[in-house]
């Protein structure tokens, strides 16, 4: 839960885990490519003991040091907007699940903050549709559910906007009813994830 998020130390972490950032794959029964894909992932680093490093890894790499360089700058407008003072953390594992999320802070006791850095058009895009993303609504709550938190703030920020549209802020509330379906989803797939394993561990064997 200490490793910092980027590390070595919290890719093994995560290593075999379905993980919050990937809860819309999960969800994602329309779109079995992007759900299969993300299964196999897992059981090859369930198989292996790596992370996996797939075609899209190297894009994800790049957004996520992107990511890295901008969030101190981010995390800070967002604690001088609401006042609130962010904990960081690393991985935080479900208590029972093979399952956890990389929250980009915790706030006190009840809420956490999801931090996207954003280029001027997304943010632009998001303002005038008020709320906030749909695609990170299985990773929000996803982490409510896994830290048990009743809040999250989704902060939005693109340093090149004037001041006033630099960081935009929208807070989301615990979902009792999607996070119950997105548990048994998770559990469904997991369970999936165990079956395949088992199957090629068994194929070895003979």
């Amino acid at each position: 839960m200490n490793a910092p998020q980027g590390s070595e130390a919290w890719m093994m972490e995560r290593c075999g885990h379905a993980t919050a950032s990937e809860f819309s794959s999960i969800l994602a029964k329309g779109e079995g490519k992007m759900r299969t894909k993300y299964l196999r992932r897992v059981v090859a680093e369930r198989l292996t003991g790596k992370p996996s490093e797939n075609s899209s890894y190297g894009g994800w790499q790049k957004n996520l040091e992107r990511g890295q360089e901008q969030e101190p700058f981010a995390r800070m407008a967002y604690e001088a907007v609401t006042g609130n003072l962010v904990e960081e953390v690393g991985f935080i594992k479900h208590a029972t699940l093979m399952s956890g999320c990389s929250p980009d802070g915790l706030i006190s006791t009840d809420g956490g903050c999801e931090i996207k850095s954003v280029i001027p058009t997304v943010q632009l895009d998001t303002i005038l549709a008020g709320g906030y993303p749909s695609e990170h609504r299985a990773q929000i709550q996803g982490n409510m559910w896994i830290t048990g938190r009743a809040w999250w703030d989704f902060c939005s920020y693109s340093p090149d906007m004037p001041e006033h549209l630099r960081t935009y802020i929208f807070r989301v509330v615990r979902d009792e009813a999607y996070i119950k379906t997105l548990a048994a989803e998770v559990v469904v797939f997991l369970a999936e994830i165990d079956e395949l394993v088992a199957k090629l561990n068994q194929r070895r064997a003979a």
